[in-house]
Parts: C-alpha cells; structure tokens; sequence
C-alpha cells in the first residue's frame, strides 16, 4: 500500500550494505530483500538497491534513500554526503534504465534535489462520483503514503461536511490540494492554506490542470499566524484541518471568528488531536460529533484520526 518510504541504508563492518527501515530509537537497519507493504515494484527492488549503492564508490556516505510511487513512475532521491563519482553516475544510470526507475540526487536540504536521469511526471489520482482529480508532485514533497486509504479519507471528509454546493470552505495544512481540489468539486469556493511556497505553487497548477478556478491557494505560516494573514480576513462556512503531529493549536483561536460552523479536523497523531478537540469544545462554543480511526500505517503503532465538529448554536 505504502507509495512513500524513507529507506536507511547502512555499512556494516564488513562492508555489507543494508537497505531497509531503521529501528525507532535504534542504530541498527532492519535488512530486508523484500517489503510487503510497499507498493510494486519498489517492493522487489530492495536487495538490488543493496547491490547498486554497495557498489558506489560513496557507499558509507549515502544515509538514506526516499522513495516516491506515482501512478506510473517510481522515483528514488539519494542523500549524499559526498559527490559522486563519474563511474558512481554511470552505475545509478544504469540501474535507472534496468529497473524503470526515476533517480534524484539529494546533496543537502529536500529542496536541493534534483534529477540525475529524465524526470518523468510523478502523479496520483484521486475518484470520486463527481470526477477525478489528479495531483503532480515532486519526489520530496508530502503525500500521503496510503493511496486507497487516502481515497476513503477524502470520502468520509466530504461525507461529514455534507457540502450543498454554495458554501466557502477554507481548507489549513492544504498541501498539494489534496482535500482542497475534492472539495472544490461540491463546494462553491475553497481556499487552501499552507506553509510551504513550494507546495501552494504545485497546488495551484493542479488546480488549474483539473480546470477548477474556484479553488486558490495562500502561502501562510500557521504555526505563527501574522495579523494581516488574508484568510483571517474573509468567511467560511466550514473547515479542514489537515496539521501535522504538532497539531493545529495555533490556528483554533481564529475559527469561530470566521463564521465556521463545521471543522473536520483530520489528524496523524491522537494526542494532538485530543489536546485540540478540548480547545475546540471547552473554550471556543464546538461540540464534538462524531469521530473515527483509519488504519493509514498498517503493521505499526500509528493511526490517522477524523473528527467532525459542530458550532454550538
């Protein structure tokens, strides 16, 4: 299921390379020749990414490699620390070409990456009964990694809002548009919010690709939200929340003053959710109505949670 990995690679002693998922909290690399929760073929592609990286001439001073799954390209990001060689460029070309795989070179920060072999279009496509949207993104950007789960969150989303076709929906955290682009099939408008320029620039060409002009898009910090922030200034009719582990604290506050009068606050980490729904029902006139659990991470300890709250009239 999984179309996003962050795979450890490590040198043994004896120089045996490891590719696979690092133990929480440990140093060690589980070795792995296979994963069953990845999506094909990245699934197969494990023990020859080994034997491709032990043949580097930087071997020791590749920590990582990111792995992103589209609907038809696969595309693998390397962390270098070092630059590579010419014959190291040649050994990656060629194990791009054999495997039909797309390679990007990392030399520091995500936004350094870029592609040592053609970069195909990386996509995913999201169905719903009023029409499918499709997404483009870059191999570092945040997607969600469970695609069918994803399709079903978006489902119960829109679901819980209930949307009749004439509200403004302001969708915080938006990232590439992934429930914004959804949303702006029912709704009369949705402004999506998010904090990195980069991914507002890629959600607003996806709107534009899936012909939706009542969908626009703010770059904002909403971790420390500026007075003049111009979605503080207008009305919507609901929200969605879509934060990251830290939660959404920073943002409840300006809710009510927007005239929302439903939240969906969708939610990677329970406790954050938690702390913010007592916010949202203590202190700022919401009620709690429902909420659930999906299985996003399947075989670890985490879960994606949904929630729908109701302003108290």
């Amino acid at each position: 299921y999984r179309r996003r990995a962050r795979l450890a690679v490590s040198v043994t002693k004896s120089g045996d390379v490891r590719v696979g998922f690092r133990e929480r909290e440990a140093k060690v690399v589980t070795a792995m020749s296979r994963c069953d929760v990845l999506m094909p073929p990245l699934d197969q592609l494990l023990a020859p990414l080994a034997a491709l990286i032990g043949s580097l001439s930087i071997r020791a001073q590749i920590p990582q490699v990111e792995a992103a799954i589209g609907e038809q390209v696969v595309a693998l990001v390397f962390r270098t620390m070092k630059p590579l060689s010419g014959s190291d460029e040649r050994l990656l070309r060629e194990f791009a070409q054999h495997h039909d795989v797309d390679i990007y070179i990392q030399p520091q920060g995500p936004a350094s990456a870029y592609p040592l072999t053609d970069a195909r279009r990386l996509h995913f496509s999201i169905s719903r009964p009023e029409g499918t949207v499709e997404l483009d993104f870059q191999p570092t950007d945040f997607i969600q990694v469970n695609a069918s789960l994803n399709d079903q969150m978006v489902a119960n989303t829109l679901e819980l809002l209930d949307l009749k076709g004439s509200e403004r929906v302001l969708d915080l955290f938006c990232g590439l548009g992934n429930f914004t682009l959804p949303l702006a099939q029912q709704a009369a408008a949705v402004v999506g919010v998010e904090n990195d320029a980069g991914l507002i620039d890629r959600a607003r060409q996806n709107a534009v690709n899936n012909n939706l002009a009542n969908a626009s898009f703010i770059a904002d910090d909403l971790f420390e939200i500026a007075d003049n922030a111009v979605w503080r200034g207008q009305r919507f009719d609901a929200v969605v929340l879509d934060p990251p582990r830290a939660g959404a604290k920073e943002v409840l506050p300006f809710l009510p003053k927007l005239g929302a009068k439903k939240i969906v606050y969708i939610s990677c980490h329970p406790g954050t959710l938690a702390r913010d729904a007592g916010t949202l029902v203590s202190e700022l006139g919401y009620k709690l109505v429902t909420t659930g659990v999906m299985d996003m991470f399947p075989h670890t300890a985490h879960v994606e949670s949904i929630a729908l709250f109701e302003q108290v009239s």
